[in-house]
């Protein structure tokens, strides 16, 4: 379970969270959704500890993140495991040495354990045979697949997915989202996913928290989502699905 209590955060003059206050559940899917700007991917990063917050706390199971010193945030960062939007994956590395960064960097662990580890977690993806490809060699949701792996590598308690389904195809999209709602509930993560995609909205989002202007707006779940009468809500679903009709009748 992770608690975030009035968050706020500027770049520069610009206040991009205004005391943000949500839980993210334990074993399920979290997803931030919001407009372009709104400032869902910030709230993300700062969860995830990738931006400092200028107010507010952020609780990992009571322990304030903010508060931590940077041996003890290492210490939680081994508990966590993040899916970046476009996979970033390394270019002159293979699946398998990909999926097995965090292992060199977090573990005094023989390469053949790490090795080993990391062919269990491309197995755990259905990528079995992918270990030794480059990037170059995988498509873009074998990629995905390949940074889910990575994410998952560590055993992580905390997954953190930015825009999975970005640049990719409708039914590349639902077997990723399939899979880190699996994963979620296969090791019982606190699993929190950055998206505007209205498709794994309605797929896997079991806790919604929706973001306006940098201000919790609004938060529920796929199954009250379509009779809220939050009109910023109902305008972001209406504009999500208009353009997704758009882009199913231009192919």
């Amino acid at each position: 379970m992770i608690h975030v209590q009035n968050i706020s955060k500027f770049f520069g003059k610009q206040q991009v969270l205004k005391d943000v206050s949500v839980s993210f559940e334990e074993g399920k899917t979290n997803l931030i959704i919001g407009a372009s700007g709104s400032g869902k991917t910030v709230l993300l990063k700062a969860v995830a500890g990738l931006h400092s917050v200028d107010k507010g706390k952020i609780l990992y199971d009571h322990i304030d993140f903010t508060e931590l010193d940077e041996k003890e945030r290492k210490e939680t960062h081994k508990q966590m495991g993040m899916l970046f939007q476009g996979a970033a994956l390394f270019d002159f590395a293979t699946a398998r040495e990909n999926v097995r960064f965090p292992l060199d960097f977090f573990t005094d662990w023989s390469l053949a354990e790490r090795n080993e580890r990391a062919d269990f977690c491309l197995e755990r993806v259905n990528l079995v045979d992918a270990g030794d490809k480059y990037p170059s060699e995988l498509s873009g949701g074998m990629q995905k697949r390949v940074g889910i792996a990575r994410a998952i590598v560590m055993n992580p308690r905390y997954l953190f997915c930015d825009e999975p389904n970005s640049g990719l195809d409708p039914q590349t999209a639902i077997v990723i989202d399939r899979l880190i709602s699996d994963i979620t509930h296969e090791y019982n993560m606190t699993t929190i996913i950055n998206t505007h995609d209205m498709n794994s909205v309605m797929a896997i989002g079991e806790k919604l928290v929706f973001l306006y202007n940098g201000e919790k707006e609004w938060e529920g779940s796929k199954d009250t989502i379509l009779q809220t009468n939050n009109k910023p809500l109902r305008d972001f679903v209406f504009a999500s699905e208009m353009a997704r009709l758009l882009k199913t009748s231009d192919r």
